[in-house]
């Protein structure tokens, strides 16, 4: 069973990480700028944060919670939502 286990991506080669934590999400990343905020519709209970991929939305919650959060390793969801993020920034 132990020869099955595949494990984990940790570290994409060339990528550098400059936040605190390569998948948590703390203080020092959330969005402060009010023309930034103004510009994009954020709910109530979430925050704007940006990191080296770029802006997302999460629920309050999350940040400095000690545990990864799933919308931060997404690529996916990551590249769509900073796509629309950034149109409204520029718009």
């Amino acid at each position: 069973m132990a020869k099955n286990f595949i494990k984990p991506r940790k570290h994409e080669a060339g990528r550098t990480i400059s936040t605190k934590t390569a998948y948590g999400i703390t203080k020092d990343m959330l969005v402060t700028d009010e023309k930034i905020l103004s510009k994009v519709n954020v709910p109530a209970h979430c925050v704007l944060v940006n990191d080296d991929m770029g802006y997302f939305i999460v629920n309050q919650e999350r940040v400095d919670d000690g545990l990864a959060c799933p919308w931060r390793y997404d690529t996916m969801f990551r590249e769509r939502s900073n796509e629309e993020i950034m149109e409204k920034i520029n718009a």
